[in-house]
């Protein structure tokens, strides 16, 4: 491995841009991650998230701009800097015919590593996601939550010091979500940087230190997610529904109440400081929704007014 001194940031991207043909899918992004921060991508379909962590995974080269990964250019320093990864794809791609022990123990050897640490480190491993019970059960007889598990402790086979993330929880109810939040967040605790992509709000606020919303090749915004809330948005938000063919047109007798007035087909927003003093100025000019909610801002709305609520397909 080349000489390195320990780098200020384990991810560092300049400029950072990738086309195909005349599509550009990254459009010159900069960011940095120090170590041992959760560090998300959100953004729609098509933004440009998959395709930042293939590079950072270098499996896919870069067109133009600078990228290093613990000090190491990905394309000139392809083995070391994988060496330093652990890859958590979009679709699991577990060995469906071997045991789910085996599968940690095969997927080890490709990294050249010795039985004598494979059998003990595949043992804390499966603890660690708690599948210790199911080590000699075959992979096609565990639930969606128990694979997604198992593909993470594979992940770290290697003791990565960086952990890839792309949509790890899509497809999962809520009770293997909140396991697999308590496994990841054990993971950061440990010192281990978490770069991940997530189409779930909730998800990013959950485990992001510092996310950026990047949509059609560009980010739009980063920060904590209790940063991009303060300033994408206010402090609540008030739901109002007056019955689908009177949402838009009573949005014009809202106006001036709140900070931001928001018509949609289902209901109408109004982002304020203060939900109930909104709903009170609703009601004293003689509108009386169906229903009312008052909830606090959250990523979703700043996710939604950076990228808008059109459909991406």
């Amino acid at each position: 491995m080349p000489n390195q001194t320990i780098p200020n940031y384990v991810i560092s991207a300049d400029r950072l841009s990738k086309h195909y043909g005349d599509f550009v899918a990254v459009d010159g992004i900069s960011f940095d991650v120090p170590q041992g921060e959760s560090f998300g991508l959100l953004g729609p379909n098509g933004a440009g998230k998959s395709t930042t962590m293939k590079m950072i995974g270098g499996v896919s080269q870069r067109t133009s701009g600078k990228l290093t990964i613990m000090g190491l250019d990905p394309e000139q320093h392809g083995p070391e800097v994988r060496a330093h990864l652990g890859v958590v794809p979009q679709q699991d791609n577990l060995d469906e015919e071997l045991r789910v022990r085996d599968n940690l123990l095969v997927y080890g050897r490709y990294f050249g590593l010795p039985m004598s640490y494979l059998k003990p480190k595949a043992d804390e491993l499966l603890e660690f996601a708690q599948l210790t019970d199911k080590a000699k059960a075959k992979v096609d007889s565990l639930s969606g939550g128990m694979k997604r598990r198992l593909t993470i402790a594979r992940s770290l086979i290697n003791e990565p010091k960086i952990l890839l993330l792309d949509e790890p929880t899509t497809g999962l109810d809520p009770q293997a979500r909140h396991i697999l939040w308590d496994r990841l967040f054990r993971l950061k605790e440990s010192g281990v940087t978490l770069i991940l992509t997530t189409h779930y709000m909730d998800e990013a606020e959950q485990l992001c230190d510092r996310l950026v919303v990047v949509d059609k090749g560009q980010i739009m915004a980063e920060g904590s997610p209790a940063r991009l809330i303060r300033e994408h948005s206010t402090r609540e938000v008030l739901e109002l529904r007056f019955g689908s063919e009177r949402n838009t047109t009573v949005a014009a007798d809202l106006a001036g109440i709140g900070e931001r007035l928001e018509p949609l087909p289902d209901r109408v927003l109004i982002y304020t400081d203060d939900g109930e003093a909104a709903l009170e100025q609703v009601t004293a000019r003689g509108l009386h929704p169906i229903t009312s909610l008052v909830r606090r801002s959250s990523l979703e709305d700043v996710f939604l007014r950076l990228t808008g609520r059109s459909l991406v397909d």
